[in-house]
């Protein structure tokens, strides 16, 4: 990559004024492997192509459950979720202890937005080379945030982000209105036909290459909410989800071509 006398930390600005290694951490999560998040009135769903490394090794993991209320999936480089994620548990379970509650979604979000903005105020750290889409449910109903390397952070309706996550944003797009309607069956359709679109013409989406996180509320019959634990879906049960979404089109319920990965650190 292009290397000039700008890009050898992360807190020294170009006259254009620009931050290098930010845009090279946002290059990560561009290489990184599609992913999907969803929000309607009542659920959030993630959705994500998984790569392997080689044909003998394993997938990565790419949706990480934080709390029973939270979960999030990533794009760019995996340790770099592991560590995110790890701080988010930590977050959540002090929120419990002290608080006696849940921490808000919107709270744990903001706190590794300046986690890693931190990263560009010092010259010994980098920044995050991960993007991240945050699904959780609150007091305030269902929410889904995008995290990027830079540190800022967004709340969205839909959301792809990743290699090719573009061709997914489109479908997010034609489709956004249908979204607040939808109940948890009918957004993981969605998410996953929006999943599809990302894809290479010779690759299709299996059980082994893709994964599901669904959390929501429902209503009890004194007409309170009622939590939807984050549940995640991965191998023999995404069987039935796809082929619920993608009926009629092809869907190889077990093994299938995966998609090729550029980088062993990028997912």
């Amino acid at each position: 990559m292009f290397r000039n006398n700008y890009d050898n930390d992360a807190i020294t600005f170009s006259p254009q004024g620009r931050i290098f290694q930010i845009e090279y951490a946002s290059e990560a999560v561009k290489q990184g492997s599609v992913t999907v998040g969803l929000c309607s009135k009542t659920h959030v769903v993630l959705v994500a192509l998984k790569r392997n490394a080689e044909d003998l090794s394993s997938y990565q993991k790419k949706i990480i459950s934080v709390d029973t209320h939270l979960g999030l999936s990533l794009a760019g480089l995996a340790s770099d979720a592991r560590v995110l994620s790890n701080f988010m548990k930590r977050q959540a379970l002090a929120s419990k202890m002290t608080y006696g509650r849940p921490i808000p979604i919107e709270r744990i979000v903001d706190q590794i937005g300046d986690r890693a903005q931190a990263n560009t105020q010092n010259y010994s750290n980098r920044p995050y080379g991960v993007g991240l889409l945050v699904a959780g449910v609150d007091d305030t109903g269902p929410h889904l945030f995008e995290f990027q390397p830079s540190g800022m952070t967004q709340e969205m309706v839909a959301c792809a982000i990743g290699a090719r996550s573009q061709m997914a944003r489109t479908y997010l797009e034609r489709n956004l209105d249908a979204f607040a309607e939808c109940g948890r069956e009918e957004l993981v359709t969605h998410g996953l036909k929006a999943l599809k679109e990302s894809l290479n013409q010779d690759k299709e989406l299996t059980i082994e290459n893709a994964s599901v996180g669904v959390v929501g509320v429902s209503k009890t019959e004194s007409g309170k909410n009622k939590l939807e634990a984050f549940r995640l879906y991965d191998g023999e049960e995404m069987a039935p989800l796809l082929e619920r979404a993608l009926a009629g089109e092809g869907v190889k319920a077990q093994g299938g071509e995966e998609a090729q990965v550029e980088s062993m650190d990028t997912s």
